[in-house]
């Protein structure tokens, strides 16, 4: 078996690193740097609407999106089911309000304001009764997070999805909204899109710029710097209905029973 191709960098004495797959993103990996920004800056937007709450961050990976939520909540627990991830999170991020449950999602059963569940439904085969499970555990007056990525902007032109092969199905904007609603009677729809460095990056790439860098070969040197620099203030959430949502790359529901 070959080595993995990227592996996190730097970690703390006594935290096993871990390899990236292709089936969660991972800080500390320059080359992964702005799916990691991508899906963190999510976990920083609903920092602030869990302040003061009990918090379940569902199939919580490394663990940095935890720890993100866990500077404004009142407890997070985060879940995961993969031994290795499980071990890192427990040793990389310690908290008073902290902690980390090796488990299913769809055993783990403890009291919650909120459940967070990002980029992460694509991979279920029953996807409906894991939110029916969420709502569970919120009550009547709690809130789900999910997220899940646009297959209309993933998958590449012409391809009906994207060839990750972790993933089960991958949505457009009407089949996630109508995929929530099934479960919730209040649901409000975001989108993420670029901002700042990445949209003047898109809008630079519609003027030709990836002819011009490989011309003049910078092509790897360019994105060496670029790739690493990106911010969580690169990206931008905006709400709307399903229809209006149609080009954002991922999509975000907040969801209540």
């Amino acid at each position: 078996m070959s080595a993995p191709l990227y592996v996190q960098r730097d970690q703390p004495r006594g935290v096993p690193p871990l390899a990236l797959t292709g089936e969660r993103t991972l800080p500390d990996v320059p080359e992964e740097n702005y799916w990691f920004r991508r899906h963190l800056v999510v976990y920083e937007w609903i920092a602030p609407r869990v302040a003061g709450a009990r918090v379940i961050d569902m199939a919580c990976g490394e663990g940095y999106g935890a720890a993100a939520l866990s500077r404004r909540a009142a407890s997070v627990v985060g879940v995961d089911a993969n031994p290795e991830a499980h071990e890192h999170a427990r040793l990389r991020y310690r908290g008073e309000n902290l902690r980390f449950e090796r488990a299913a999602i769809e055993s783990f059963a403890a009291p919650a304001d909120a459940v967070v569940f990002l980029q992460t439904i694509e991979h279920l085969r029953d996807p409906g009764a894991a939110l029916a499970h969420f709502r569970e555990l919120v009550g009547p007056e709690g809130t789900v997070y999910v997220s899940t990525p646009n297959v209309r902007t993933l998958a590449p032109k012409g391809a009906e999805r994207s060839d990750n092969p972790w993933h089960v199905h991958e949505y457009t904007a009407g089949e996630f909204d109508e995929l929530c609603r099934r479960v919730f009677s209040r649901v409000e729809l975001h989108g993420l899109v670029h901002a700042r460095k990445l949209r003047a990056h898109a809008l630079a790439l519609a003027l030709g710029w990836d002819a011009v860098h490989a011309r003049a070969g910078l092509t790897e040197r360019f994105y060496e710097w670029f790739t690493p620099a990106i911010a969580t203030r690169d990206f931008a959430l905006r709400s709307a209905p399903a229809a209006g949502l149609e080009r954002a790359l991922d999509f975000v529901a907040v969801c209540q029973p």
